[in-house]
């Protein structure tokens, strides 16, 4: 069932129909879906108060959770920004290394300021990895294969984890994929981390996606799930164990990473994470967020884009390394 939900949803002509689409933000949804909130945090990394959040979970997926859009309008600007001007920097690996595309390390600039290959580049990038670098073909992480991993990211997602129970989460590894309209990611089980009772968490920014989340046989049939930006999927317990995938990516219903209305950005945003590796990084982030001029390549880039951010503990609770 599996394989051919995934085929049904990634059809072009005639297009699937989307009524068996679980849509979260839609208000009939609660009327189906149990909502809890186990904790409050502050707005230190681009949330809102979880005072506010919606947070489902389906019964009979249990260790599945989803957060409908818990962040600022900044605030996914700003994890936006850092996905695809600093997260694809150096030592961070980018499916595009094998091919020495990239000059100096640094992909966005180099797709801004060459306006022949730029387009070329952007199109190309499919991933980048964090922390502990995912091997593609073993899929057996490596201590030799390790590089330190972003602060910030580390916070939001020792926060989000700990407003759901788990509150040892520490982020070590992720993959960061970035989709285009004609993307799919093909039907898997993450299993490569050593600590499989730690959860998986997934970010989303950009246009939406159809997740589909089966079970542990890809004989039985999977939920349609729609993810929009700001979305959150957490999945722990047995979900950890089930196959999940993306056939179609959609149009955005809006554009929520646009500024609201008297949102502002202030030092206070950035004051608990000290990854900034030098402070052009913030004086440029400041500017770039706020102002619409500044901030036109990236939503060029995000108007026909998703970016995801997947995040993992790869060690077992009290352990430094491999």
């Amino acid at each position: 069932m599996l394989k051919e939900t995934f085929k049904y949803y990634k059809r072009k002509c005639p297009p699937p129909s989307l009524k068996e689409l679980i849509d979260f933000s839609s208000k009939d949804s609660t009327e189906n879906y149990a909502t809890s909130c186990l904790g409050q945090i502050n707005n230190s990394v681009g949330l809102t108060p979880s005072s506010e959040w919606k947070i489902f979970q389906l019964e009979d997926k249990p260790g599945f959770i989803f957060i409908s859009n818990p962040f600022t309008s900044i605030g996914q600007r700003y994890w936006i920004c850092r996905c695809v001007k600093h997260y694809t920097r150096k030592p961070n690996r980018l499916n595009l290394d094998v091919h020495g595309d990239i000059k100096d390390g640094d992909w966005w600039t180099q797709c801004q300021n060459d306006y022949e290959q730029g387009s070329k580049l952007m199109e190309k990038l499919r991933w980048a990895t964090l922390g502990y670098h995912h091997n593609w073909d073993t899929k057996v992480y490596k201590e030799s294969d390790r590089d330190p991993f972003p602060e910030d990211l580390a916070a939001l997602s020792k926060q989000v984890a700990s407003i759901v129970g788990f509150p040892q989460f520490s982020a070590e590894a992720a993959i960061v994929n970035y989709y285009h309209m004609d993307s799919t990611l093909s039907c898997h089980t993450d299993h490569s981390e050593l600590n499989l009772d730690a959860p998986l968490l997934s970010y989303s920014f950009g246009q939406s996606a159809i997740f589909l989340l089966g079970g542990r046989s890809k004989e039985e049939k999977p939920l349609a799930i729609r993810i929009d930006s700001g979305d959150i999927v957490i999945m722990s317990g047995e979900s950890r164990h089930y196959y999940h995938g993306i056939p179609l990516i959609m149009p955005a219903k809006q554009s929520s990473w646009n500024l609201k209305a008297n949102e502002e950005f202030s030092d206070e945003f950035l004051r608990p994470i000290s990854l900034m590796e030098n402070p052009e990084i913030l004086d440029s982030m400041h500017q770039e967020l706020q102002n619409d001029k500044l901030w036109e390549p990236f939503e060029k880039y995000i108007s026909t884009s998703r970016i995801n951010m997947n995040v993992r503990q790869v060690l077992p609770f009290g352990q430094s390394s491999l």
